[in-house]
């Protein structure tokens, strides 16, 4: 299989850990495109003294071999190390860019981010909040979840990055069970659970408590999990739900907004867990982590994440062509 790493903030960890996660794949047959400028593929392998073979491409004259990485060469950029600026966000974007044409062309089964600075983004002018929704963008799809993976829980966002006051006015039922069809579908066809059990967490406090606490888990959520009666549990008081570690009994949870999915999850999986971009028609894993500016160029980045990320997104574009050839 083939698999593009995009080499996302340059002054962050990104470089080190594709590089190190690389470096573990070496006896690997699959295939390997890296989207970088080739000044920072060649000083971080300086960096940690690895030696990778590898040839240097444009997009129009690509070759893949399990013999070497392909490096599709950008503009040489100013490296400034643990900060974000825009000439690191105009890379980190124009990556991105690149790999989605590579996957849309067929010469990549799964696109893997490494991470990006929303900061720089918009230093560059790009005012997208995240991977995410720039990939559901250039996917023109509508219908796209944030989707988190690891061996001790599964999760997505109904809401992603929004300010808490956004939240509560942002869920709806429509937007609800539009994001519970995403999810069942993703658990199904992509990780091959034939019968999904999915926990849904209250937005308010003890889950409303009745509707002392808010009214959104009796008049938004609990008529559309009824609806999924077997496959669709809750909605659940996410502080008791997760102290009871009731995360082991389903194949998904469903948070209402970030922090209150990813701070447990993250105390779970902080060194494995992956990223994935549910609904869209290409395959994209990331870690779930970000540039860690404070440590960004010394060598001592642990590149497990971005490794699970490999693994995840190989697996899933494996389970897509089983379904696509049962069809």
């Amino acid at each position: 299989m083939n698999f593009v790493f995009t080499v996302g903030d340059i002054n962050g960890i990104g470089p080190e850990i594709i590089v190190k996660t690389l470096n573990r794949l070496k006896k690997s047959k699959d295939k390997f495109i890296v989207v970088a400028p080739s000044h920072i593929f060649a000083e971080t392998l300086s960096l940690l003294n690895f030696k990778l073979d590898y040839k240097i491409f444009t997009q129009s004259n690509l070759v893949l071999s399990s013999d070497y990485i392909s490096l599709i060469d950008l503009p040489n950029s100013k490296l400034n190390i643990g900060k974000a600026t825009k000439h690191s966000g105009k890379t980190s974007y124009e990556s991105i860019i690149t790999s989605y044409n590579l996957i849309k062309n067929n010469f990549a089964d799964a696109i893997i981010t490494a991470p990006i600075s929303k900061t720089a983004w918009h230093l560059a002018g790009y005012k997208f909040p995240g991977h995410t929704e720039l990939f559901g963008s250039l996917c023109n799809s509508k219908n796209f979840v944030m989707m988190f993976l690891s061996n001790r829980m599964n999760g997505s966002l109904l809401t992603i990055h929004e300010p808490i006051q956004k939240v509560s006015r942002l869920i709806s039922a429509k937007k609800f069970e539009t994001h519970l069809a995403v999810v069942i579908k993703t658990l199904k066809n992509d990780l091959l659970i034939e019968v999904p059990k999915i926990a849904v967490l209250g937005l308010n406090p003890h889950a409303g408590e009745d509707g002392k606490i808010g009214y959104e888990e009796i008049d938004t959520l609990s008529p559309i999990i009824k609806k999924y009666k077997g496959i669709v549990h809750g909605p659940f008081p996410s502080d008791a739900f997760f102290a009871n570690k009731k995360e082991k009994e389903f194949d998904l949870v469903i948070g209402m907004y970030h922090d209150q999915l990813l701070i447990p999850f993250k105390m779970m999986n902080f060194s494995s867990g992956v990223n994935f971009t549910a609904g869209l028609p290409i395959v994209r894993t990331s870690p779930d982590h970000g540039t860690a500016y404070d440590i960004a160029w010394k060598g001592i980045a642990d590149e497990s994440s971005m490794f699970a990320a490999y693994k995840y997104a190989k697996l899933i574009a494996t389970n897509r062509k089983k379904i696509g050839a049962k069809k």
